[in-house]
């Protein structure tokens, strides 16, 4: 257990898990007076690299060891990308907060799509973006890639790739800004659930780090993320899944858009409604109509 007066930070020590945890803890301490201290735990989904996320197992990949070291008291909270995290909350754990929602966006890095040649390679390690993408441009050789923001736009800017797909959340928070990054609207390719979205995980009776927390929760976010994961935890399944979801406030109201694979196409329901878990149930339940 940490001091009193300082909260312990576990991160993954990405350039871009840095960042994000880096930005959180800046902002916690300027709101509570209290320090921050990050401190850098390796993942399994960081130290396996050469194959794809779903070949090595989705569940707890990126989580796992940082949720070990909340339960044995050597960090007070973790900061995750939603996306990364099992819909279930972890054993003694629970998520504690969720700051102001990034771009939730994919990008195309190297050209908007419409402009790639015919059978351009584009790289990304995500089923559900390359279900997405495919049925927009059936000719488009889809390549697996792993790897940090940087080493992907790497591969990239050596020719690898025509294009690879990344989130616009993380180039943001990288500061990262290019020509060549062109967003796709929700419309052409619906985003990750939780994309762009930080869930600040801690432990479930830790009523001081919970109440420290809640000084950067945002309440639309928050509706967004439990309605995503209540799709996904209704719909079933995890990164082998090409399934997405996307819940934003509207004039009070919750919209919701869901998606998966229907042939060699990609079928999309709507919804709107006000309860959020109510709202991402409903909106598996249509899609798997």
């Amino acid at each position: 257990m940490s001091d009193v007066d300082v909260l312990v930070l576990g991160t993954r020590g990405s350039q871009l898990a840095l960042a994000q945890s880096g930005q959180v803890g800046q902002t916690i301490s300027e709101l509570t007076g209290v320090r921050v201290e990050l401190r850098v735990i390796r993942t399994r989904g960081d130290q396996v690299q050469d194959r794809p996320l779903a070949a090595i197992g989705g569940k707890g990949l990126f989580t796992a060891e940082l949720e070990e070291a909340l339960r044995d008291g050597s960090i007070d909270f973790a900061v995750h990308s939603l996306k990364d995290l099992p819909t279930e909350d972890a054993e003694g754990l629970c998520l504690g907060a969720f700051p102001l929602r990034a771009d939730p966006r994919d990008a195309l890095v190297g050209a908007p799509l419409d402009q790639l040649r015919q059978g351009a390679v584009v790289g990304t390690g995500s089923l559900r973006r390359r279900t997405q993408l495919q049925a927009l441009r059936p000719d488009l050789e889809l390549r697996d890639i792993r790897g940090n923001v940087d080493t992907r736009l790497a591969k990239r800017d050596r020719g690898d790739y025509d294009a690879v797909v990344l989130a616009m959340a993380g180039l943001g928070r990288l500061g990262i800004q290019r020509p060549d990054i062109v967003p796709l609207e929700v419309d052409q390719v619906l985003p990750a659930v939780g994309q762009g979205i930080l869930g600040l995980q801690c432990r479930r009776d830790d009523t001081r780090v919970l109440g420290l927390l809640a000084s950067v929760d945002h309440p639309d976010s928050r509706s967004a993320a439990l309605a995503e994961r209540a799709f996904l935890a209704a719909y079933g399944g995890g990164c082998d899944v090409p399934v997405a979801c996307h819940v934003r406030l509207v004039g009070g109201s919750l919209h919701g858009e869901a998606a998966g694979p229907q042939g060699a196409g990609v079928r999309r329901v709507r919804l709107q409604g006000a309860d959020p878990v109510a709202l991402g149930q409903e909106l598996a339940r249509q899609l798997r109509a």
